[in-house]
């Protein structure tokens, strides 16, 4: 096919196959020539040793020479099972070439290395080998000239240069060695060149059988069929993302400016079925998809489009003058709907939804703009605690900034040691010893000021940097263990915080074993905190909880009471503290329910022989209130703010007269 009817896409892709095919010849080479090379380079070493002995840098050679060897194997090896020279041909090239220079830069070592090498008679043999093994990879190269020419150019060059030095009669061989250098270039040149047109001739064959076999099978396919797989999801019936697409701009098209029609925009999210997902099985997923849509069909009233965009992810147009009151009447309906279990193949799932409203033209000028700020407001539905919806509001372009700000930043944050650990203490509310404390995340940044720890933890697993943030924090915190001893506590623990999350992404264990055995530190004074959530999903996480608490690690369950984990779960694992929530600490002195709570739960620890630790305790009330109802450990504002490390000796030092149990008794009584 000639060329001027190539289009530009045709052509990326015939570069494509050419180097994917010179990758390939390469490779298909690469081991025999591997494995003649190291049997020709032990046939140097052999050669060496008899004209030179065995006192020389020969067998170092030889291992360096072998060693590059291996690891041009290993990596080829792991290039193939990555599939990396179809995926990236080039690259592939690229690094083979490296490989054979190292190579080749070895190779030319030899004369070098020793004293009284003499190229004209007794070493001579050295370098028909070096000349040899040059010639024979340029030969057996016949599809790429850059990694063979990688690999003889150095050994060339060598001998070139040694021969220099050999007087009259090695400077004419070395005359002839050059002239067979250029004779090596340009045969391999011309070899790639012949490589490269056989190929394109082939791609362009196989491209055009391929646009006929195409353009055959649509003219087969009826309009029907293809309309229908166009713009419908096939798990569902609703329309897709083409005709969501499709609709949105057509809808917008027909909002004159200045006119009272308006399009309103609903994003909808499923609350929970990840978990949902992964627990029951996708069978159960798809058949919860399933009914959602169907619901959404017959229910929600007044509607133009209801689309699924993909996984869990539903999208409602509306249109007309009324559009915006009609929108928010049915986030509404929908959100009441939603409430309650959901029975799918005998099995109870419960499923929330949350809700991102954004209106043409009130919002947005155009479609895309339009889906981004529905998309903004659905982000700050969930982030406000899920089974909500939101209307769009400009302040959240704002937030959207700042978050991509952070997680811009968060990286360089981490490696300047910017997002560092602060402790806050934990103490005993009877003796008030310092019985621990939590490393708690945090980061100034130098333009948004301080960042909140969910908004770290937040960015942290958008970018694929939970294993840093957690690792900056472990570190922190087995830093601190190694002090305690010389601060009086030799068996207070310290907490780090793990999100579920992280639990599914990488080996948390790992990561942490690393650190504590680098740090020499006792694994039983490192307790890990995971949030009730953890607790819900261990058919994912299971097995990294019982590694756990079988690698030694204290297992804690953070916010324990504003979840709703199983006690199945509590008594499957070994948790060896649950920290009530700080929402119910906060009213137990007034709330007779929250005081029940409380009892309840230090009941509950006591009879799984589980210790009990209450969050947030900010007031000598708060204290009193709780050892009242049997807690014995605590943490909060009233004992200790959260506080660099260097700042913790001082505070240890001037503590005793800040929260002594009689302290806050009195405290107590005086106020009530």
């Amino acid at each position: 096919m000639p060329s001027r009817f190539l289009t530009d896409e045709n052509e990326i892709r015939i570069k494509s196959e050419i180097a994917k095919a010179q990758a390939a010849s390469v490779i298909d080479r690469m081991y025999y020539m591997l494995a003649t090379n190291a049997v020709i380079a032990g046939c140097a070493y052999a050669v060496s040793t008899v004209g030179h002995g065995t006192d020389t840098l020969a067998p170092y050679w030889l291992a360096a020479l072998l060693l590059t060897l291996l690891v041009r194997g290993v990596l080829t090896a792991a290039m193939m099972r990555r599939n990396l020279p179809n995926m990236e041909p080039e690259k592939t090239l690229s690094h083979l070439a490296v490989g054979k220079l190292v190579t080749g830069c070895t190779w030319a070592a030899l004369p070098f290395i020793f004293d009284n090498f003499d190229a004209t008679s007794v070493d001579g043999g050295l370098y028909l080998m070096m000349l040899g093994i040059a010639a024979a990879t340029v030969l057996m190269g016949v599809g790429n000239s850059l990694a063979p020419l990688a690999f003889a150019l150095p050994v060339h060059t060598a001998v070139i240069v040694s021969l220099m030095s050999q007087g009259l009669h090695g400077l004419m061989l070395a005359l002839c060695v050059t002239a067979l250098t250029l004779l090596l270039y340009r045969g391999s040149k011309q070899s790639e060149a012949t490589f490269a047109s056989n190929t394109r001739a082939k791609v362009q064959a196989d491209a055009l059988a391929e646009s006929l076999s195409k353009a055959n099978s649509e003219i087969l396919t009826t309009n029907a069929r293809l309309e229908h797989l166009a713009k419908c999801d096939p798990l569902t019936g609703l329309a897709n993302r083409n005709a969501f697409n499709e609709a949105l701009a057509i809808g917008i098209a027909d909002c004159p400016e200045g006119g009272d029609r308006q399009l309103a925009l609903l994003m909808v999210d499923l609350d929970g079925f990840k978990l949902i997902n992964d627990t029951l099985g996708h069978s159960v997923g798809d058949n919860l998809l399933v009914y959602v849509s169907n619901r959404m069909r017959h229910s929600v009233a007044g509607a133009d489009l209801i689309a699924r965009l993909g996984g869990d992810e539903f999208a409602v147009i509306f249109t007309g003058p009324d559009a915006a009151a009609n929108a928010r009447a049915q986030c509404e309906a929908m959100l009441e709907r939603s409430h309650g279990p959901i029975t799918i193949a005998e099995q109870s799932c419960i499923v929330g939804t949350s809700i991102g409203l954004a209106i043409y033209p009130d919002h947005a000028a155009n479609a895309e703009d339009l889906f981004i700020c529905a998309d903004m407001a659905l982000y700050r539905a969930k982030d406000s605690g899920r089974g909500r919806w939101c209307e769009f509001h400009p302040d959240f372009r704002i937030a959207a900034t700042r978050r991509h700000q952070i997680e811009q930043d968060l990286g360089a944050a981490i490696l300047s040691g910017a997002v560092e650990a602060w402790f806050q203490p934990q103490v005993m509310l009877d003796e008030s010893g310092i019985i621990g404390f939590e490393a708690l995340v945090r980061w100034h940044h130098p333009q948004l000021g301080p960042i909140a720890p969910p908004d770290i933890v937040q960015a942290a697993l958008a970018t694929h940097q939970s294993d840093r943030l957690t690792g900056t924090i472990a570190k922190a915190a087995c830093q601190l263990l190694q002090r305690l001893p010389g601060m009086g506590l030799p068996h207070a623990t310290v907490s780090i915080n793990v999100s579920p999350r992280e639990l599914s992404v990488y080996s948390v264990v790992d990561l942490i074993d690393s650190i504590v055995k680098r740090h020499a530190i006792d694994p039983a004074l490192l307790e890990i905190e995971i949030t009730e959530e953890a607790l819900l999903d261990t058919d994912m996480i299971g097995d990294q909880l019982a590694r756990i608490s079988s690698s030694g690690y204290k297992l804690a369950v953070d916010d324990f009471g504003a979840g709703h984990s199983s006690l199945t779960y509590l008594t499957g694992l070994k948790v060896d503290r649950l920290k009530i929530d700080r929402g119910i600490a906060a009213g137990v002195t007034s709330s007779r329910q929250s005081q029940n709570i409380v009892s309840a739960l230090v009941g509950l620890g006591q009879s799984l022989s589980i210790d009990v630790l209450v969050e947030g305790v900010e007031t000598p009330e708060d204290a009193a209130a709780l050892q009242e109802l049997g807690c014995h450990t605590a943490q909060g504002y009233f004992f200790a703010r959260p506080m660099p490390p260097e700042r913790l000796d001082n505070w240890i030092a001037e503590r005793p007269s800040n929260t002594r149990q009689v302290d806050f008794k009195r405290s107590a009584n005086a106020k009530s």
